[in-house]
């Protein structure tokens, strides 16, 4: 399930825009069709809704016939792409405080994916967590991202801690060549995991453009819009959102309480308040990323089954055939098959279990 509270800045649309018309395509009759009016695009501080967004990307795609297109529109997106949030990160003091940085506000440009970084073997990395899942535009989402976060991050380090890699979880695309060009690093597909390589051993050094003032001015406006678009959410959207950040290792009802500040009663009764329940928002969650995990082909059955938090294969095939009426496999299976009806060039998936 979909949070219907995502949103995006106008801005991105109006890059993604820019970009379709310099593929020669008539922009006003294209978007005419889609009922828009270029005009509304121009306010930047203006929002607009996943659903929304969606149909523009995927129909972008379509009147372009570029499958590039997430790739092109991330070489646009420059620090002042991501207003104060990307001000902000160009006054940090080190690597490291712009990656924290980002990571606590990147939901004020972009709620569709949470950031974290872990330190492991001398390597950083940056990791892109959907919290909601992406269906078909994972891929144009996450090209897009990535490439301007780099660019962010390289730009403010300026040699003194540049990205190294960067990992996709999905299979090479035709244009992998391009984009090992566009990220000018090693580009790394079929990974488990979306995002940034860094050298950790250079994550404190001092940059050059670091001005402490700066950031902190901009660091309280970052933290006073962040207050402004939490104290909106309800409860449920806000819950939602913690368990598709975890994704796996659920946290249990009395740990969610917690993490909120609340009594697990009082947590109880709040979400029943709003018409749902711990149990319900868990079981959307699990459906919703079996549904993307599926579709993706980067995990066998048996490995999503652990992943969502299921002791037994046969529970997960239970619950699955709840949700959507069929088995695991046929489930993947047409998806598939449906994938390659409308592009014989995608091949067969290989999976890692023959669990059905």
């Amino acid at each position: 399930m979909r949070d219907p509270g995502l949103t995006l800045p106008l801005l991105y649309v109006r890059h993604l825009v820019q970009q379709v018309r310099r593929g020669g395509v008539d922009v006003g009759r294209w978007l005419a069709q889609l009922g828009l009016d270029e005009a509304r695009l121009g306010d930047p501080s203006l929002t607009i809704s996943y659903a929304e967004f969606e149909r523009i990307a995927l129909t972008a795609q379509r009147v372009t016939n570029e499958p590039a297109l997430g790739l092109l529109v991330g070489e646009r997106l420059l620090a002042s792409s991501h207003g104060i949030v990307g001000y902000a990160a160009m006054n940090s003091g080190t690597t490291r405080q712009a990656i924290d940085l980002v990571e606590r506000f990147a939901r004020l440009r972009l709620s569709l994916l949470s950031i974290t970084c872990e330190v492991r073997r001398g390597e950083a990395r940056v990791r892109f967590r959907a919290t909601s899942p992406l269906g078909d535009l994972e891929r144009p989402l996450l090209d897009a991202v990535l490439l301007s976060i780099k660019k962010v991050l390289d730009a403010i380090a300026a040699g003194v801690c540049d990205v190294t890699a960067v990992a996709f979880p999905f299979a090479a695309p035709d244009y992998a060549g391009l984009a090992r060009e566009l990220f000018g690093c090693e580009v790394r597909y079929g990974e488990r995991w979306a995002g940034l390589v860094l050298p950790a051993d250079r994550l404190d050094v001092p940059l050059a453009l670091a001005d402490p003032d700066a950031f902190i001015e901009a660091t309280r406006i970052c933290q006073r819009e962040l207050d402004k678009f939490t104290a909106g959410e309800s409860l449920a959207a806000r819950v939602r959102r913690l368990l598709l950040e975890t994704q796996h290792g659920f946290p249990s009802l009395a740990v969610t309480a917690r993490i909120f500040h609340l009594a697990p009663r009082t947590l109880h009764r709040r979400l029943l308040d709003e018409g749902t329940s711990f149990r319900a928002l868990l079981e959307e969650v699990r459906h919703a990323l079996a549904v993307e995990h599926l579709k993706s082909g980067n995990l066998g059955i048996e490995q999503i089954a652990y992943a969502l938090g299921y002791s037994e294969l046969a529970n997960f095939r239970r619950a699955f055939k709840c949700w959507e009426g069929v088995a695991p496999s046929e489930y993947r299976a047409r998806h598939a098959a449906a994938q390659r009806r409308r592009n014989p060039r995608v091949p067969h998936q290989r999976h890692r279990s023959r669990a059905r």
